[in-house]
Protein backbone atom coordinates (compact mmCIF):
# COMPACT_ATOMS: atom_id res chain seq x y z
CA UNK A 1 0.00 0.00 0.00
CA UNK A 2 1.44 3.39 -0.84
CA UNK A 3 2.09 5.91 2.05
CA UNK A 4 3.18 9.28 1.30
CA UNK A 5 4.39 11.40 3.90
CA UNK A 6 5.24 15.17 3.76
CA UNK A 7 7.63 16.93 6.08
CA UNK A 8 9.75 20.02 6.27
CA UNK A 9 13.64 19.78 5.67
CA UNK A 10 14.48 22.24 8.59
CA UNK A 11 12.83 23.26 11.50
CA UNK A 12 13.98 25.87 14.21
CA UNK A 13 14.63 24.57 17.76
CA UNK A 14 11.32 24.59 19.93
CA UNK A 15 9.24 25.16 17.28
CA UNK A 16 5.81 23.22 15.89
CA UNK A 17 5.77 21.69 12.48
CA UNK A 18 3.55 19.25 10.62
CA UNK A 19 4.30 16.17 9.24
CA UNK A 20 1.52 14.72 6.91
CA UNK A 21 0.79 11.13 6.62
CA UNK A 22 -1.69 10.55 3.01
CA UNK A 23 -3.36 7.22 3.23
CA UNK A 24 -5.00 7.45 -0.69
CA UNK A 25 -7.31 4.59 -1.58
CA UNK A 26 -9.95 4.51 -4.21
CA UNK A 27 -13.18 5.61 -2.88
CA UNK A 28 -15.40 3.02 -3.81
CA UNK A 29 -13.69 -0.04 -2.15
CA UNK A 30 -15.49 -0.88 0.77
CA UNK A 31 -14.15 -3.27 4.12
CA UNK A 32 -16.15 -6.00 6.12
CA UNK A 33 -17.35 -4.25 9.15
CA UNK A 34 -17.66 -5.78 12.78
CA UNK A 35 -21.11 -6.74 11.89
CA UNK A 36 -20.43 -8.25 8.62
CA UNK A 37 -21.67 -5.44 6.58
CA UNK A 38 -19.59 -3.64 4.31
CA UNK A 39 -18.36 -0.28 5.20
CA UNK A 40 -16.03 2.60 4.58
CA UNK A 41 -12.41 1.50 4.35
CA UNK A 42 -11.06 2.98 8.14
CA UNK A 43 -7.47 4.32 8.50
CA UNK A 44 -4.79 4.65 10.82
CA UNK A 45 -1.21 6.32 10.89
CA UNK A 46 2.00 5.92 13.66
CA UNK A 47 4.91 8.68 13.31
CA UNK A 48 8.15 7.29 15.16
CA UNK A 49 9.71 10.38 15.91
CA UNK A 50 13.67 11.03 17.24
CA UNK A 51 14.38 11.02 20.76
CA UNK A 52 13.29 14.83 22.03
CA UNK A 53 10.26 15.09 19.29
CA UNK A 54 7.19 14.56 20.77
CA UNK A 55 3.55 15.82 19.89
CA UNK A 56 3.05 19.35 20.49
CA UNK A 57 0.66 20.55 23.27
CA UNK A 58 -2.50 21.55 21.92
CA UNK A 59 -1.97 25.65 23.34
CA UNK A 60 0.82 25.72 20.97
CA UNK A 61 -1.08 24.69 17.83
CA UNK A 62 -2.16 27.00 15.30
CA UNK A 63 -5.19 27.86 13.78
CA UNK A 64 -4.69 26.05 10.80
CA UNK A 65 -3.53 23.22 12.51
CA UNK A 66 -6.67 22.88 14.86
CA UNK A 67 -8.98 22.82 11.79
CA UNK A 68 -6.87 20.01 10.06
CA UNK A 69 -7.12 17.82 13.32
CA UNK A 70 -10.60 18.50 14.24
CA UNK A 71 -11.86 14.75 15.22
CA UNK A 72 -8.57 13.36 15.48
CA UNK A 73 -7.45 11.46 18.75
CA UNK A 74 -3.39 11.67 18.91
CA UNK A 75 -1.96 8.58 21.50
CA UNK A 76 1.15 8.39 22.70
CA UNK A 77 2.81 4.44 22.15
CA UNK A 78 3.34 4.76 25.83
CA UNK A 79 4.48 6.94 28.73
CA UNK A 80 7.65 6.39 28.14
CA UNK A 81 7.85 6.37 24.74
CA UNK A 82 6.43 10.02 23.67
CA UNK A 83 8.03 9.94 20.99
CA UNK A 84 5.91 7.40 19.37
CA UNK A 85 2.37 8.58 18.24
CA UNK A 86 -0.58 7.13 16.96
CA UNK A 87 -3.88 7.80 15.27
CA UNK A 88 -6.79 5.76 14.33
CA UNK A 89 -8.82 3.92 13.64
CA UNK A 90 -10.43 6.79 11.65
CA UNK A 91 -12.83 6.93 9.18
CA UNK A 92 -11.13 6.72 5.66
CA UNK A 93 -13.20 8.74 3.39
CA UNK A 94 -13.03 12.35 5.04
CA UNK A 95 -9.04 11.19 6.87
CA UNK A 96 -6.81 10.48 3.87
CA UNK A 97 -4.27 12.54 4.80
CA UNK A 98 -3.30 12.92 8.72
CA UNK A 99 -1.53 15.72 10.27
CA UNK A 100 0.50 15.14 13.14
CA UNK A 101 1.82 18.74 14.72
CA UNK A 102 5.17 18.08 16.25
CA UNK A 103 7.06 19.80 18.68
CA UNK A 104 11.15 19.77 18.51
CA UNK A 105 13.15 19.70 21.17
CA UNK A 106 15.67 22.79 21.93
CA UNK A 107 19.49 21.77 22.35
CA UNK A 108 20.39 25.13 23.97
CA UNK A 109 17.56 23.96 27.06
CA UNK A 110 18.65 20.28 26.69
CA UNK A 111 22.38 19.20 25.93
CA UNK A 112 21.10 15.78 24.98
CA UNK A 113 19.89 16.88 22.15
CA UNK A 114 22.21 18.51 19.11
CA UNK A 115 21.36 20.02 15.95
CA UNK A 116 21.43 18.39 12.63
CA UNK A 117 19.83 15.71 10.81
CA UNK A 118 16.87 13.39 11.95
CA UNK A 119 15.15 10.53 10.89
CA UNK A 120 11.39 10.13 11.38
CA UNK A 121 9.95 6.65 11.03
CA UNK A 122 6.16 6.60 9.29
CA UNK A 123 3.61 4.37 8.56
CA UNK A 124 -0.08 4.41 7.37
CA UNK A 125 -2.87 1.41 7.64
CA UNK A 126 -5.63 0.96 5.61
CA UNK A 127 -8.73 -1.69 7.00
CA UNK A 128 -9.38 -3.21 9.73
CA UNK A 129 -7.12 -5.10 11.88
CA UNK A 130 -6.92 -9.63 11.34
CA UNK A 131 -6.48 -9.86 14.87
CA UNK A 132 -7.87 -7.98 18.28
CA UNK A 133 -5.93 -7.14 21.22
CA UNK A 134 -6.51 -10.39 22.67
CA UNK A 135 -5.56 -12.38 20.38
CA UNK A 136 -8.58 -13.52 18.73
CA UNK A 137 -8.81 -13.40 14.77
CA UNK A 138 -11.35 -10.47 13.76
CA UNK A 139 -13.92 -11.30 11.19
CA UNK A 140 -11.37 -9.73 8.51
CA UNK A 141 -9.24 -12.41 7.97
CA UNK A 142 -9.14 -15.82 6.21
CA UNK A 143 -10.65 -18.94 8.57
CA UNK A 144 -8.83 -21.93 7.96
CA UNK A 145 -9.76 -25.55 9.44
CA UNK A 146 -7.78 -26.88 12.10
CA UNK A 147 -8.26 -30.45 11.49
CA UNK A 148 -8.96 -33.04 8.41
CA UNK A 149 -11.63 -34.47 7.12
CA UNK A 150 -15.07 -34.36 5.24
CA UNK A 151 -17.58 -31.80 5.95
CA UNK A 152 -20.26 -33.25 8.10
CA UNK A 153 -22.97 -29.77 8.03
CA UNK A 154 -22.73 -26.08 7.67
CA UNK A 155 -25.10 -24.43 10.39
CA UNK A 156 -26.23 -21.17 10.13
CA UNK A 157 -26.63 -19.17 13.29
CA UNK A 158 -29.44 -16.35 13.98
CA UNK A 159 -27.00 -13.80 13.73
CA UNK A 160 -25.31 -15.37 10.26
CA UNK A 161 -22.44 -16.19 11.68
CA UNK A 162 -21.77 -20.21 10.52
CA UNK A 163 -20.43 -23.27 12.43
CA UNK A 164 -18.75 -26.01 10.24
CA UNK A 165 -18.60 -29.66 11.34
CA UNK A 166 -15.73 -31.55 10.33
CA UNK A 167 -16.02 -35.85 10.36
CA UNK A 168 -12.42 -37.04 10.86
CA UNK A 169 -11.67 -40.68 9.44
CA UNK A 170 -12.20 -41.94 12.95
CA UNK A 171 -15.42 -40.39 13.01
CA UNK A 172 -15.34 -37.99 15.70
CA UNK A 173 -16.68 -34.13 15.32
CA UNK A 174 -14.80 -30.89 14.77
CA UNK A 175 -16.52 -27.47 14.78
CA UNK A 176 -15.48 -24.60 13.42
CA UNK A 177 -16.65 -21.35 13.56
CA UNK A 178 -17.32 -18.35 11.44
CA UNK A 179 -18.14 -14.85 12.50
CA UNK A 180 -20.51 -13.27 10.20
CA UNK A 181 -18.65 -11.36 6.86
CA UNK A 182 -16.19 -13.81 5.55
CA UNK A 183 -17.74 -15.77 2.43
CA UNK A 184 -17.82 -19.35 2.88
CA UNK A 185 -15.40 -21.43 -0.19
CA UNK A 186 -16.57 -25.09 1.04
CA UNK A 187 -19.81 -26.91 0.87
CA UNK A 188 -21.17 -30.26 2.96
CA UNK A 189 -19.06 -33.33 1.89
CA UNK A 190 -16.31 -31.60 0.76
CA UNK A 191 -12.91 -33.01 1.90
CA UNK A 192 -10.61 -31.00 3.60
CA UNK A 193 -6.94 -30.88 5.48
CA UNK A 194 -5.78 -29.03 8.15
CA UNK A 195 -5.03 -25.70 7.17
CA UNK A 196 -7.43 -25.24 4.47
CA UNK A 197 -9.26 -22.58 3.75
CA UNK A 198 -13.38 -22.14 4.88
CA UNK A 199 -13.73 -18.90 3.46
CA UNK A 200 -12.40 -15.86 0.96
CA UNK A 201 -10.15 -13.34 2.38
CA UNK A 202 -12.30 -10.15 3.08
CA UNK A 203 -9.04 -8.06 3.98
CA UNK A 204 -8.78 -5.02 1.04
CA UNK A 205 -6.68 -3.20 3.26
CA UNK A 206 -2.99 -3.07 3.63
CA UNK A 207 -0.02 -1.01 5.38
CA UNK A 208 2.77 1.06 4.41
CA UNK A 209 5.92 2.71 5.67
CA UNK A 210 9.00 4.95 4.81
CA UNK A 211 11.55 7.20 6.47
CA UNK A 212 11.77 11.02 6.02
CA UNK A 213 14.78 13.16 7.55
CA UNK A 214 14.41 16.69 9.14
CA UNK A 215 16.94 18.97 10.13
CA UNK A 216 17.11 20.61 13.51
CA UNK A 217 18.23 24.02 12.53
CA UNK A 218 20.98 26.12 14.40
CA UNK A 219 19.72 30.09 14.90
CA UNK A 220 23.24 30.82 14.67
CA UNK A 221 24.17 28.90 11.22
CA UNK A 222 21.44 30.60 9.76
CA UNK A 223 22.56 33.87 11.26
CA UNK A 224 25.73 32.93 9.79
CA UNK A 225 24.38 32.14 6.54
CA UNK A 226 22.26 35.55 6.54
CA UNK A 227 25.72 37.15 7.03
CA UNK A 228 27.71 34.94 4.41
CA UNK A 229 25.08 36.42 1.68
CA UNK A 230 25.11 39.40 2.90
CA UNK A 231 29.00 39.34 2.69
CA UNK A 232 28.49 38.15 -0.86
CA UNK A 233 26.19 40.43 -2.34
CA UNK A 234 28.32 43.45 -0.37
CA UNK A 235 31.26 42.13 -2.59
CA UNK A 236 29.25 42.02 -5.90
CA UNK A 237 28.28 45.79 -5.75
CA UNK A 238 31.87 46.96 -4.41
CA UNK A 239 33.27 45.06 -7.35
CA UNK A 240 31.10 46.40 -9.79
CA UNK A 241 31.59 50.29 -8.43
CA UNK A 242 35.36 49.66 -8.59
CA UNK A 243 34.85 48.31 -12.28
CA UNK A 244 32.60 51.37 -12.96
CA UNK A 245 35.41 53.62 -11.30
CA UNK A 246 38.38 51.78 -13.79
CA UNK A 247 36.29 51.91 -16.68
CA UNK A 248 35.75 56.29 -15.87
CA UNK A 249 39.73 56.42 -15.38
CA UNK A 250 40.51 54.70 -18.45
CA UNK A 251 38.11 56.73 -21.02
CA UNK A 252 39.00 60.20 -19.02
CA UNK A 253 43.16 59.08 -19.83
CA UNK A 254 42.08 57.85 -23.35
CA UNK A 255 40.74 61.47 -23.91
Amino acid sequence: MPTIAEVPQSVGADSVFKAVVKIPYKDDIKEIGADGSEVPLQVGAVVMLPDGFKLAPQERWTDEIKEETEGVYFTNYSEEKDNIILVGPLPGDTNKEIVFPVLSPNPANNKEYHYGKYSLHIGGNRGRGQVYPTGDKSNNVIFTSTSSGTINSIETIEDGSYQINIENENGDIFTEAVPVGPELIVKEQDQISAGDPLTNDPNVGGFGQLDAEVVLQSPYRIIGLIAFFIGVGLTQILLVLKKKQVEKVQAAEGV
